[in-house]
């Protein structure tokens, strides 16, 4: 049993937001240190951000703008990043956070709703968010007739009992539901377990960094695959902790930034 949720739900424009913001300090420093929360809603978005990097007010208010609309009004807070925290990344690549973390393999149910999920977002790029359970499908996508989505899933409804839409007619995004930021961690993990949100944070942070290392270990053995880290750690599961950071970084520069990492999350 699993939920996917989309891109365009409030809960993913939040960590779209922070993800593009965590973007725009990694183009002011090699290895910046942020942390942003996200809340969004009826016309008004507002970010708290703890930063190494001043971000510039007009480039925070073009991200905002451009992922959940130009009329969407911006309050910003930039708060720099505490002392102790930034004496614990001096001189070397710590581990920047407690947690317990453990990956899970992804089950052929959640593989099987992230495709049927990322098929639905293409054909209707507006709020939605689905529901695999054994042989049932539920769909929820706003902005579609029940016949256009019937019609778009003719293929699975040979192997579903699918319901769709069971209020009718919906339009959904941040101006009738509020987001915020790292609510969505079903969606975006699976049955993995985290002690911290996997958006809008630097690499140095084990909610990043470890979260995507434990998940990718996951995958490679077939099993699930535990962890836990404190913070300041500078060796993890053996290995130096940079080498985790420069997975984590490598695994983020493929799919192409944190803000294209909050659309989906980990599948």
């Amino acid at each position: 049993m699993i939920e996917k949720v989309n891109p365009s739900h409030p809960d993913k424009v939040a960590d779209r937001i922070a993800g593009a913001l965590v973007d725009l300090a990694y183009k002011l420093d090699e290895n910046p240190k942020i942390a942003v929360e996200v809340l969004i809603g009826h016309g008004k978005c507002h970010i708290i951000a703890e930063t190494s990097v001043k971000l510039l007010l007009e480039d925070v208010n073009s991200c905002v703008k451009r992922i959940a609309g130009s009329t969407i009004e911006t309050d910003y807070v930039e708060i720099a990043q505490d002392p102790h925290l930034a004496l614990n990344q001096q001189g070397l690549i710590r581990c920047g956070d407690n947690g317990i973390f453990r990956g899970m393999p992804l089950t052929e149910e959640q593989k099987t709703l992230s495709l049927i999920a990322r098929k639905l977002y293409y054909a209707y790029p507006y709020d939605g968010k689905y529901i695999l359970d054994k042989e049932k499908l539920i769909i929820c996508q706003s902005n579609a007739e029940r016949q256009e989505l019937n019609n778009t899933l003719e293929k699975e409804s040979h192997r579903y009992d699918i319901t769709i839409n069971p209020l009718g007619f919906w339009t959904g995004g941040t101006n009738v539901d509020t987001g915020a930021t790292n609510r969505k961690l079903g969606s975006d993990m699976g049955d993995a377990v985290t002690g911290g949100g996997l958006h809008g944070k630097d690499l140095s942070k084990a909610d990043v960094s470890i979260n995507i290392y434990a998940h990718l270990m996951a995958q490679s053995y077939g099993k699930p695959f535990e962890l836990s880290v404190a913070i300041g750690d500078e060796k993890v599961n053996g290995l130096p902790y940079w080498l985790i950071v420069q997975v984590a970084k490598t695994y983020i520069q493929n799919i192409g930034g944190f803000e294209k990492f909050a659309e989906w999350g980990l599948f």
